[in-house]
């Protein structure tokens, strides 16, 4: 395959092989990929070898061999994994300024959001060995903001750009996606996730998706 892929099934992971599936799905064929399981409880993260492809060491990694370079491309950063595989078959995002821009600014507002989800909201909510109300209280109320704000946008639009699917979509369902349409954390009442109807639909919309399903 043209490029390796060192994932779990995090949100993070899963937004990587989403995109994958669907460039196969759009018939490219140079989007073939082996994925590698990366155990992040038995700290495979650590290793030497998977340092040389993420000093962050963390999942999802990308080494890319089916460049014309003697060297490999290396990706980390999910976000920047989605770009590049965007950029290097054009497609899946906006190529005008201005669109291309609104697709931009969602994805990077994922990436920077996802911490309070997952870092901040799972980890006291769901992982912690102890429940303290005032950090759960304070993530779940960040949280609940984020999703007002995806909702509010998709009240507009059918997906977070308007019209088409993207990859700020991917990244985005993922996370949110996942929240609202699956249970994650087992939140789903803490949360109120049935209110924000405009993200289910469009959540439900994605996951209905075969590159998706697949």
């Amino acid at each position: 395959a043209a490029s390796d892929v060192y994932k779990r099934q995090t949100p993070n992971g899963v937004k990587v092989t989403i995109m994958f599936e669907e460039l196969l799905a759009l018939g490219i064929t140079d989007a073939e990929y082996d994925a590698y399981l990366i155990n992040i409880g038995d700290g495979d993260q650590f290793s030497s070898g998977f340092v040389e492809i993420n000093p962050n060491s963390k999942i999802p990694a990308l080494m890319d061999h089916s460049n014309s370079t003697d060297e490999p491309i290396r990706v980390f950063e999910s976000g920047a994994i989605l770009l590049y595989l965007a950029d290097k078959f054009n497609t899946l995002i906006p190529s005008e300024l201005a669109a291309r821009t609104e697709c931009l600014s969602w994805l990077f507002w994922q990436m920077g959001s996802a911490p309070f989800l997952g870092g901040g909201f799972g980890h006291f909510y769901a992982y912690a060995p102890e429940k303290y109300e005032y950090p759960i209280n304070r993530f779940a109320m960040e949280v609940k903001r984020q999703l007002d704000v995806l909702d509010r946008n998709l009240a507009e639009r059918a997906y977070l750009c308007g019209d088409d699917y993207n990859i700020s979509d991917m990244a985005n369902y993922s996370w949110y996606g996942n929240l609202v349409l699956n249970n994650i954390y087992e939140s789903r009442e803490f949360l109120d996730v049935a209110s924000y109807t405009n993200v289910a639909r469009w959540a439900t919309q994605i996951e209905e998706r075969t590159a998706v399903q697949r």
